[in-house]
């Protein structure tokens, strides 16, 4: 689990071409190794044994990652750039942002990385996507464009960060800028447009600014301290401009009232939904987890209404285990 992948060293970064410690600044981001028990809740969509990378921002050991490898999480071990390893537990997990944070119960042999700012960076500006391995887990990239992002899994980030050529190995990687800052945390593969209509391969990255306004809550309530938002527990596509039900999570809010594969979501509450992003925030404005919403669709040239009591996701959750 601690294979590092192969990235082409003429991707790799240089310290002739920065203005900052670049050995230093990717000795700060560490391998995140993760083992969540086969109950778990998101054990069947992400697995049980999960591995990545975090990034240290605290002098007592504070690691950022992404969410998704630590969630559910019974064990996890940190590996730092010298090889020495210490166990970790789970700090705080927002399903909002995305990020997840992790602290180390051991001594790391790993700095602090600085916050940068990502609102400065611009269309076009290189940047550094540093996974564990020193240079040889890390790659020059640019982004490429900054921009709202939908996931279908009911996440929504008004302004993300896309950035290119892909890493390859790109779960909790550092977006690093030029002056040697963490500017985002690495979250997904993607397949998208720039601003031209030009189709790339790249990352997108989580804007680090979504950070300090959270921090605080996430650090003393595991969470962010106020009523969590509803959660429907469906996986959703857009095709040919509908909205599709692709996914219905077992036992989840949706599936309880019936929703199906298939299904073509029409309205919501009496609102017309027609893209995943008004889809979302009409979902999420309705109040807090736990209320009930009207669903219009479309099914087998019928159209019917199901009324859908919604939940909180983080109780489907297996809580991680304090060591």
């Amino acid at each position: 689990m601690n294979e590092v992948p192969t990235i082409d060293p003429e991707l790799q970064p240089d310290q002739n071409t920065v203005d900052f410690d670049l050995a230093r600044a990717l000795s700060s981001v560490v391998s995140v190794q993760c083992k969540i028990p086969e109950e778990g809740f998101t054990a069947q969509s992400l697995g049980t044994e999960r591995a990545g990378h975090g990034v240290v921002i605290g002098e007592k050991g504070l690691i950022l990652t992404i969410g998704y490898l630590t969630v559910e999480a019974e064990t996890i071990w940190l590996i730092d750039h010298t090889g020495g390893a210490v166990a970790g537990h789970v700090a705080a997990y927002d399903q909002e942002t995305g990020f997840g944070l992790i602290q180390a119960l051991g001594k790391l042999n790993a700095p602090a990385m600085e916050l940068g700012s990502s609102s400065k960076l611009s269309i076009g500006e290189d940047v550094i996507l540093a996974g564990y391995g020193g240079k040889s887990g890390a790659i020059n990239a640019r982004v490429a464009a900054k921009q709202e992002f939908t996931g279908y899994w009911e996440y929504l980030l008004g302004e993300a960060l896309l950035t290119t050529p892909p890493h390859p190995f790109w779960g909790g990687s550092a977006l690093i800028n030029s002056a040697g800052k963490l500017a985002g945390i690495g979250s997904l593969f993607i397949q998208q447009n720039d601003e031209d209509g030009q189709s790339f391969d790249g990352n997108m990255v989580v804007p680090i600014d979504l950070l300090p306004p959270i921090l605080d809550d996430l650090m003393t309530y595991g969470r962010v301290n106020k009523k969590p938002r509803p959660w429907l527990g469906i996986l959703t596509a857009e095709v040919s401009n509908k909205l599709v039900v692709a996914g219905v999570v077992d036992d989840g809010p949706g599936d309880n009232s019936g929703l199906e594969v298939g299904d073509i979501l029409h309205s919501i509450d009496g609102h017309p939904i027609d893209d995943l992003a008004t889809f979302y925030r009409n979902l999420w404005s309705s109040g807090d987890a736990g209320v009930t919403l009207t669903l219009t669709i479309y099914r087998e040239d019928k159209i019917f209404e199901v009324a859908v009591p919604t939940g909180d996701r983080d109780t489907y959750l297996v809580k991680p285990k304090m060591h």
